[in-house]
C-alpha cells in the first residue's frame, strides 16, 4: 500500500522475524555475546527471557545464523509436547527417527550425540516459547542435560522464554533443572535512543532513503505507547505509516501514533478488568430496577 508512496522495497515493520531486519540493540548484542562465549566454552544449559515482543525468537534466528558448520543445530520453535512428543521431535530434527528402538529415546539421542561428537561437532538444542514446556518434559530435558563424556558435555541446551518460564523453574519438582542452568540472560525493551535508531534501521533495511519520517513528538508518544517493546512498534509503526499515506502527509505526526495506538487492541491490567466488570455489574442492576419499574407500572 504505502511502500511506493515511500520509496520502499517492502514494509518495514512486518511481524516476522526477518534476521535482515534485526537490530543489534545494547541487550540483543549481550545476550547474543553471552550465548555464543557459553556455546562455545562448552558450558552446556542456558536460559534467555524476555517479555512478550522483545525479540526473543529473532535472537534465536540470529544465534543459528552465527553458529558454524561445528555444530549441529536442533530448533524447536513450540515445545508445548508432552514428554515422548518432545523427544519424537528432536529425533525427526536429528534425522535419526528410524533409529529408534521401542521408546528407549534417550539412548538413542546419546548414540547419536556420540557419533557427532566422534566427528568433531557439537548439537546444539533451542527451545523456543520454553515457558510452554509442560513440568514431564522439562524433566526430560534435565535427563537430556546429563549426557556427557567424561571431558566434556555431548549436548548444549538453550531455553528461550517469557519470564513465565523462571516461575515453572523454580517448582520443587524441577528445582534440580534450575541448578544445571550455566548462564541466563533477561532482554529489555529499548530505550528511547535505541528505539529512534531502530526506526531508522527497519526504514533503511526496507530501502527508504530520506529524511528522517517520524517527528519528534510522533517518536515520544510512540516510545510511551510501545514502552520500547519491539513488536509493538512495529504494529504502531506500520498503521502510522498507513494513517500518514491514507491522509497524504508524508511525515509521520503524532496524530497519527495516536490513532494507531487507539486502534491497536492491547491487554488491560487487572485493575482495568475489574472496573469493567463492576461497571457491568452496576448497568445490569440498573436493568433490572427499571423493568421492576415498568412492571410494576403495568399492574397497578
Amino acid at each position: 500500500m504505502y511502500e511506493q508512496y515511500y520509496g520502499l522495497t517492502e514494509k518495514p515493520f512486518s511481524l516476522t522475524p526477518d534476521t535482515e531486519f534485526y537490530y543489534q540493540s545494547l541487550t540483543h548484542r549481550e545476550a547474543l555475546n553471552v550465548l555464543l562465549v557459553a556455546i562455545r566454552s562448552g558450558d552446556g544449559f542456558l536460559k534467555v527471557t524476555g517479555e512478550v515482543g522483545t525479540g526473543k525468537t529473532l535472537l534465536c534466528r540470529m544465534l543459528l545464523d552465527a553458529l558454524d558448520d561445528s555444530y549441529n543445530t536442533v530448533y524447536i520453535p513450540n515445545p508445548y509436547m508432552n514428554c515422548n512428543a518432545l523427544l519424537d521431535a528432536l529425533l525427526t530434527e536429528m534425522g535419526i527417527s528410524k533409529n529408534l528402538d521401542g521408546e528407549n529415546y534417550l539412548a538413542c539421542i546419546n548414540d547419536y550425540l556420540i557419533e557427532t561428537a566422534r566427528n568433531g561437532k557439537t548439537t546444539v538444542i533451542i527451545l523456543d516459547e520454553a515457558q510452554s514446556l509442560p513440568e514431564e518434559s522439562l524433566e526430560a530435558i534435565r535427563l537430556l542435560s546429563n549426557l556427557e563424556t567424561e571431558k566434556s558435555k555431548l549436548v548444549q541446551i538453550i531455553l528461550f522464554g517469557q519470564p513465565e518460564l523462571d516461575t515453572k523453574l523454580a517448582q520443587s519438582g524441577i528445582r534440580q533443572l534450575q541448578q544445571r542452568i550455566m548462564h541466563a540472560y533477561h532482554l529489555q525493551p529499548l530505550g528511547e535512543d535505541a528505539m529512534r535508531a531502530y526506526l531508522h534501521h527497519r526504514l533503511q533495511a526496507a530501502g527508504y532513503v530520506g529524511p528522517e519520517l517520524f517527528v519528534r513528538e510522533a517518536r515520544k508518544t510512540l516510545y510511551r505507547a510501545s514502552r520500547g517493546i519491539p513488536r509493538i512498534i512495529n504494529v504502531l509503526g506500520n498503521k502510522a505509516l498507513m494513517q500518514a499515506y491514507a491522509s497524504g502527509e508524508f511525515y509521520v505526526s503524532r496524530k497519527q501514533i495516536e490513532v494507531a495506538a487507539k486502534d491497536s487492541v492491547m491487554t488491560s491490567s487487572p485493575e482495568s478488568q475489574a472496573g469493567s466488570a463492576r461497571q457491568g455489574l452496576q448497568l445490569a442492576m440498573l436493568g433490572l430496577f427499571t423493568i421492576g419499574v415498568l412492571l410494576m407500572s403495568i399492574y397497578q
